[in-house]
């Protein structure tokens, strides 16, 4: 059987499925597969081990019949047509539970940088603009006994929560279904319009379906308060860039940190990074050298296990 990897990993990996099947891994670390290069590559492959860029759609399906598996390099897989795929036998697995302390240690840390405006202190420095102390120079806002509302109460979430409660916040939450873990936690479940409503920061945790995508449009910032702090680790698209651009702008809302965005990668002229009082990082919420080889470890796993004609351990049910 025949491999191909999108993006390049350590070789002590690809070392591994070489043992079992020819293996074709595209040399790049940071760009993503071309989609003309990915549908070249693709079309004598078995497995696909893929990353949240590679589009596996309806077309590119119908293209590979002879496809038997995609791994994503993600716990997120709105990069694949999953119900097409089951459709047609196509395994489809992702990296759950590795990457969950570490992306709410993210989530938590934006939150942090941009309720105290860390970037822009740096860089207040390293530009040679600091000509002094002042009493409100770069004031923030506090975050220890605020009100945190999570949309998505996930495994990320969870542990996201779990982290507020140490800082001594009032957890609430919205979710599809009320969660035993964030009860536990003493955190309230409560409707999105009370979220928005009632919540000082806001935090995205949510996976990327037809019901969440845009939801945080003109209305939902509206019904924020002034002070509130928006931040997003869940997907770009369940964002509208320029609602949330407008709402910063107009001051609806006192700022936003954002690790996802709508057509990753973006590039300077971006609109969000004319306004200080949005933080962009550049989707690095499981970026630990730990965790990815934590991910890749159940990638190679899964298609170890597959070539063998054996279950994989995380299926996309």
């Amino acid at each position: 059987m025949k491999v191909l990897i999108t993006r390049s990993i350590p070789d002590h990996f690809i070392a591994r499925l070489r043992q079992l099947a020819e293996v074709e891994v595209y040399p790049e670390t940071i760009k993503a597969m071309p989609k003309n290069a990915l549908l070249e590559a693709a079309k004598d492959k078995e497995i696909i081990i893929s990353m949240l860029s590679d589009k596996i759609d309806k077309d590119f399906i119908d293209r590979n019949p002879q496809l038997k598996a995609v791994i994503n390099l993600a716990v997120g897989y709105d990069n694949i047509d999953i119900e097409y795929a089951r459709s047609k036998g196509i395994i489809v697995c992702n990296t759950p539970d590795v990457l969950t302390e570490t992306t709410a240690e993210l989530g938590f840390t934006l939150m942090l940088t941009t309720a105290r405006r860390i970037v822009e202190a740096s860089e207040l420095v390293k530009t040679g603009n600091w000509v002094g102390w002042s009493p409100y120079l770069l004031a923030g806002l506090d975050v220890y006994g605020k009100t945190v509302g999570i949309y998505g109460m996930g495994s990320i979430g969870v542990a996201l929560a779990r982290r507020c409660k140490g800082i001594n916040m009032h957890i609430q939450y919205h979710n599809r279904s009320e969660s035993q873990y964030a009860a536990e936690l003493g955190a309230d479940y409560v409707s999105f319009d009370e979220l928005l409503e009632k919540s000082d920061f806001i935090v995205c945790t949510a996976p990327l379906t037809n019901e969440t995508k845009g939801i945080f449009n003109q209305a939902a910032f509206n019904k924020m308060k002034s002070s509130a702090i928006f931040i997003n680790i869940g997907r770009g698209g369940h964002v509208i860039d320029e609602d949330l651009l407008e709402a910063i702008q107009s001051e609806s809302i006192y700022a936003a940190g954002v690790d996802v965005l709508n057509n990753e990668p973006v590039g300077k002229d971006h609109p969000f990074l004319t306004d200080n009082r949005i933080t962009v990082l550049p989707h690095i919420g499981s970026a630990t050298v730990d965790t990815r080889d934590a991910m890749i470890e159940l990638c190679i796993k899964n298609a170890e296990l597959i070539l063998q004609d054996k279950s994989p351990v995380s299926q996309v049910k």
